[in-house]
């Protein structure tokens, strides 16, 4: 089954010219959000980021960011320690009811 965690990624950034191919991104990204390609990194599943953080924390060119512990990454996990379903609390008008950040 495939996860859909944040429609269209909305904090995860990709600068190309920034990259260097070292892959690092490919290697700790969780859902297989990025892959290399004529030694650059491709963003090719960005509703599969969960914003954890790690492709841009492992990004020694700077050429990622991502606004880590927001969204889905925190509600997800969150809910499956509590085991709920995942709700980060984004307001809007379902907020009372739980809304979920994961679409």
């Amino acid at each position: 089954m495939r996860m859909t965690y944040i429609r269209n990624g909305l904090t995860l950034s990709l600068d190309t010219q920034r990259c260097n191919g070292c892959r690092q991104c490919v290697e700790v990204c969780p859902h297989a959000v990025f892959v290399v390609k004529d030694g650059k990194a491709m963003i090719v599943d960005r509703e599969a980021c969960m914003e954890c953080g790690a492709c841009a924390q492992n990004c020694a060119s700077g050429a990622i960011r991502v606004k880590a512990g927001v969204g889905c990454a925190s509600a997800v996990i969150q809910g499956m320690v509590r085991g709920t379903q995942p709700s980060c609390g984004c307001g809007g008008p379902d907020a009372d009811k739980g809304s979920t950040c994961c679409g």
